[in-house]
């Protein structure tokens, strides 16, 4: 019986690899590649391109002929772990990535809570949508005052601001939740920084400003999402979605607990505490919306249209998925899901976020029956999708036909190594899938969940996605886990 573009043996809407094209490697070594595969730049506010990067040599692939596992053998294998009480009556399915063929498939039609899996879904629209070498960025414009309009005027080709007193410093948001209060070192990658912006504003001149005004106008719609727990803000899993966030609305970079309720104006409080530190004195802040060019602004008493002063730039935005998979950032899947709404010409907002990753995932053939969403992130308790949806794009990802969407397997979490999965499978009977077991994790109050890639005894690379209906606990974990290591071990 055939569902949702699956059948027993196959994934019927994917067209067959070329053998020795697809496998683990080869889906890192096209990651490598995508440098210089790029998609044509999609420029949109707060998006530029960059660079390009040089290209990779690409690694050796698995053998297309290893055996494939029996699907019987394979059930049998897992059936023990699959059965621990912990999982409830855990949704699962597993594919083999060459063939399409189904191995294992329990209620995989049925759509359930993804959880942080969902992030699958947004980063492949991400990276579909914007080339390798785009950014985010954030920019400053500045408005004189009313009293030096004409001066200013007069003044406009200029590259430099003479000493300047009063006026109109405007910090517009491009999406960009990872622009960084910090002033240590960077690390990798290197996020943009409000004191770069500062040394910038200084640079012109400009010593003092009546009002620093954070524009967020970028986003539209409610901060927070349907299914959403009153307490996810408290409890430092996101901040409101915002266009205009610092250090992702936390207090200080890299600090856990509550986070800010308001992060446009947490954003122009940072903001203005760098430029002090550089020698420019800020009177207020407030939030508001760049007047459009040739506009009258009446809340700045009359000032002129502002010029650009200043820009700094966020990692690429195969970077930011790769973060966004490997730590599992809400901020910015939420961001990235409102940056393809507005590159699609829809709202940015909760429901053109929604509309447009759907979009997306229809374009690449992915099956979307059955499927709801109320964010992109995975935080909301409201979200349906059925497990084969989930698997289906990875088998997306890992053809030869799109080379953009590597970036999505590369970010996965690697067991026992990175991000999500770094703490995971170092007990005695889990061991075995360290380094081995690539997936991205997922935990609500209502499901834990694992989807991901892995290469069997065989050496055949599997992609699979469990779904079990209970809150993620310590036991719940291992036994998840466990189900993963039973799949890497498999030689059924």
């Amino acid at each position: 019986m055939a569902r949702l573009g699956f059948t027993r043996r196959s994934l019927a809407h994917v067209t067959p690899a070329t053998p020795g094209r697809v496998s683990g490697l080869t889906a890192i070594a096209g990651a490598l590649l995508a440098g210089q595969l790029s998609v044509a730049p999609v420029q949109q506010p707060g998006v530029t391109t960059t660079a390009s990067r040089p290209a990779a040599v690409p690694l050796a692939s698995l053998d297309p002929a290893a055996r494939t596992a029996d699907p019987a053998a394979l059930d049998a294998r897992l059936a023990g772990p699959l059965a621990n009480p912990a999982l409830g009556n855990p949704a699962g399915l597993v594919v083999d990535a060459l063939t399409g063929a189904v191995l294992l498939d329990r209620r995989s039609d049925v759509p359930t809570a993804p959880a942080s899996t969902l992030k699958t879904v947004v980063a492949a629209a991400a990276l579909t949508t914007f080339g390798p070498r785009e950014t985010l960025t954030t920019r400053v414009f500045y408005s004189p005052p009313a009293a030096a309009a004409s001066t200013a005027a007069g003044a406009a080709a200029s590259t430099a601001t003479s000493a300047a007193s009063g006026g109109t410093l405007w910090l517009v948001g491009g999406g960009d939740p990872t622009l960084t209060a910090a002033t240590g070192p960077a690390g990798y990658p290197a996020f943009a920084r409000l004191a770069d912006l500062a040394t910038q504003v200084r640079n012109t001149g400009i010593t003092q400003v009546d009002h620093l005004v954070a524009d967020q106008a970028l986003f539209t719609g409610p901060p927070t999402g349907e299914g959403w727990r009153d307490s996810y803000v408290t409890d430092g899993n996101v901040t409101p979605v915002s266009a205009l966030e610092v250090d992702g609305g936390r207090a200080a970079a890299g600090a856990t607990g509550p986070r800010t309720t308001t992060p446009a104006m947490a954003a122009a409080n940072a903001f203005a505490a760098a430029l002090r530190r550089y020698g420019v004195q800020v009177n207020s802040t407030e939030i508001g919306v760049l007047p459009a060019a040739g506009a009258i602004d009446a809340a700045s008493a009359g000032q002129v249209s502002a010029r650009q002063i200043a820009t700094v730039h966020s990692p690429p935005i195969p970077l930011l998925v790769e973060r966004m998979l490997t730590y599992s950032d809400n901020d910015l899947a939420e961001s990235l899901g409102r940056l393809v709404a507005h590159a699609r010409g829809l709202p940015a907002s909760f429901a053109g976020a929604v509309s447009a990753v759907l979009d997306v995932l229809r374009e690449l053939g992915v099956p979307t029956a059955g499927t709801y969403l109320a964010d992109t992130s995975g935080l909301s308790t409201a979200n349906r999708i059925p497990p084969a949806t989930l698997v289906a794009l990875l088998r997306t990802a890992v053809l030869p036909g799109h080379p953009a969407l590597r970036t999505l397997l590369t970010g996965l979490p690697v067991a026992g190594f990175s991000g999500t999965l770094n703490d995971r499978y170092d007990s005695a009977d889990a061991r075995a899938g360290a380094g081995a077991v690539r997936a991205k994790t997922g935990s609500l109050r209502i499901v834990t969940s694992l989807t991901g890639q892995v290469v069997d005894v065989n050496g055949r690379l599997l992609l699979f996605g469990f779904f079990a209906p209970v809150e993620e606990a310590g036991a719940t974990r291992d036994a998840l886990d466990r189900v993963a290591v039973a799949l890497a071990s498999c030689g059924c």
